[in-house]
């Protein structure tokens, strides 16, 4: 029988020292297979989730002739296909190719681009970033100095939602209105014209790729370089001829850019419009009529109507403060308390969530829609269908927060996710046909069809999907629930954890992993369930930047109870 014990107390053996790397990362990718017990793995990059029909069709055939009868989606919107055989290389890289999935033999491990998955679909969002991750693969695939890039660094680009922004990208671009975007690495921003923004992003990745030269410790990403060593994003922008101002320093960090007096970053969340965050990620800002409470931000200036302070947790109109707890009060006038309650008007974030176009989020996640409904806490929220939300949402969780659309219909896109991030050859060619010849894998391991002509239609390829086992429903009980490969693919795995993750509601996504690297575990806020190798599993909240173990007389109240409390207490 499963069950959950103390967890071992984690150690740091040489904390505040450099890492130190002294051989290239081994990601694996469609031409450098990793070998596993279950065979050899290849995976795909696909820059900005994208695909066309045509390459739905090829996955569908290399995974079904050549691998194991199925596609995984990865936590950066990639495709890996398992078990495949020794001599399928040529075949599978030929298959690739002619599809035009492997643009570059030389640069396809550093295409590593998310974008924020229903930009242009859904009304909000300040640019077509799914754009820009075209024009920035074509960039990166034409250098000679691009593969020197790690097949870990990661370029985020965000429309302005707050969705990407939090994943943990080396390269930041946020949209603005008016035309402007916010490139940054690390605390350092500037702002740049939005038509300039993937030359930005590669000049970028080539000042870090000068930092870790000057460094010497052979840093993959931008958060392994040593304390104090800069990255000279000004100098870089400067020489590609990208015409930028600097944005004041701020609390920002591995989650994205900080910046004061414009779009921002503060706990991995962002805000735009002309709205400013300060300070850490407890703390109020206020600037241009929008608020951020205890580490969230609001996104689009018209989201909040007047000036607004925020303070504890609480937000009011025409420039007052409210103090209290996360618990506070609902405030009338367009508001959003941070239980979740919505009143009637724009809305607010609250309690380290984003906002963006007038929806409300609580608990950590993006809300998409309109105005007037009720928030989701800890998931993707609700609003009117003609706001682009799904009809119905009952505040539960997608499959990581914050950021991932919610499974439904969105405007004219329909959202789907696979249960513990694969899905069978079957399921995907279920996905078939494309209304506009696109498919978005996301990095909440979803996929996104946009392009309907109507919502009739969409809804009934969302039934279509739901038949077919993917999760279209948002009171699927496996929605945010996520799992490492296990046993008997990884002989790293001390169990399978496929076969014991179990379903459950919760305000948190929940990752099984079969051993310490816990491989494709979420970013921000996560419940960790870690095979001990003796038929028991550890379990712990990473919150906040802290870890709190959390035990409980089974397995599944223990971790019942991490998803649904926010800084639970552990039990003996």
């Amino acid at each position: 029988m499963l069950a959950a014990m103390p967890p071992t107390p984690a150690s740091s053996p040489n904390k505040g020292e450099s890492l130190i790397r002294d051989r290239g990362d081994a990601c694996p990718g469609a031409l450098r297979l990793h070998r596993a017990d279950d065979g050899l793995l290849a995976r795909l990059r696909l820059p900005g989730g994208l695909l066309t029909a045509r390459q739905v069709e090829v996955l569908g055939v290399a995974a079904e002739g050549l691998a194991d009868g199925n596609l995984s989606i990865t936590s950066r919107g990639n495709v890996e296909l398992r078990g495949l055989g020794d001599a399928c290389g040529g075949e599978l890289s030929a298959l690739l190719a002619d599809a035009g999935l492997l643009p570059s033999e030389r640069h396809e491990r550093v295409r590593n681009v998310v974008a924020s998955p229903l930009a242009g679909t859904d009304g909000i969002g300040h640019a077509d970033v799914q754009l820009w991750a075209r024009d920035l693969d074509g960039l990166l695939c034409a250098e000679d100095w691009t593969p020197r890039l790690s097949g870990r660094f990661l370029f985020a680009l965000d429309d302005g939602r707050g969705d990407v922004a939090g994943l943990g990208g080396d390269v930041t671009l946020i949209a603005e209105s008016g035309g402007t975007a916010v490139v940054g690495v690390r605390s350092v921003s500037f702002r740049i014209a939005g038509a300039d923004a993937p030359r930005a992003a590669l000049a970028a990745a080539k000042a870090f790729l000068a930092a870790a030269s000057a460094a010497g410790n052979g840093a993959w990403r931008v958060a392994e370089l040593p304390a104090g060593q800069t990255v000279d994003l000004g100098g870089a922008l400067e020489e590609a001829g990208v015409g930028a101002v600097r944005l004041g320093a701020g609390g920002g960090g591995s989650g994205g850019p900080a910046v004061p007096g414009g779009p921002a970053v503060s706990g991995g969340l962002v805000a735009s419009g002309g709205s400013a965050v300060s300070g850490g990620a407890g703390g109020p800002a206020v600037s241009g009529g929008l608020v951020a409470s205890g580490g969230a931000v609001a996104c689009d200036g018209s989201a909040v109507p007047g000036d607004l302070v925020a303070s504890g947790g609480s937000a009011v109109p025409g420039g007052s403060a409210v103090s209290g707890g996360a618990g506070g009060p609902a405030v009338s006038g367009g508001l959003v308390a941070s239980d979740g309650s919505v009143a009637p008007g724009d809305l607010v974030a609250s309690g380290g969530s984003a906002v963006s176009g007038g929806s409300a989020a609580s608990g950590g996640s993006v809300a998409f829609g309109g105005s007037g409904d009720r928030a989701a806490p800890g998931g993707s929220g609700g609003g009117s269908s003609d706001g682009g939300a799904v009809a119905g949402w009952s505040g539960r969780p997608g499959t990581a927060s914050p950021g991932g659309p919610p499974p439904g219909v969105i405007g004219r896109a329909v959202s789907v996710y696979a249960p513990l991030g694969r899905v069978t050859v079957a399921q995907w060619r279920a996905l078939l046909p494309l209304p506009t010849d696109e498919l978005r894998v996301t990095p909440w391991r979803g996929l996104v069809i946009p392009g309907f002509g109507d919502e009739g239609a969409a809804r009934e390829r969302l039934t279509a999907l739901d038949r077919a086992g993917l999760l279209a429903d948002p009171d699927s009980p496996w929605l945010g629930v996520g799992a490492c490969t296990g046993r008997p693919g990884c002989a790293k795995s001390l169990a399978d954890v496929r076969a014991d993750a179990a379903p459950g509601h919760g305000s948190l996504p929940v990752h099984w992993s079969g051993c310490e690297r816990r491989c494709g575990h979420p970013h921000g806020d996560w419940v960790d369930v870690l095979a001990t190798g003796d038929g028991t599993y550890e379990v712990t909240l990473h919150t906040g930047g802290s870890t709190i173990p959390v035990t409980g007389d089974t397995l599944t109240e223990t971790v019942t109870t991490a998803r649904t409390t926010t800084k639970p207490t552990a039990t003996r």
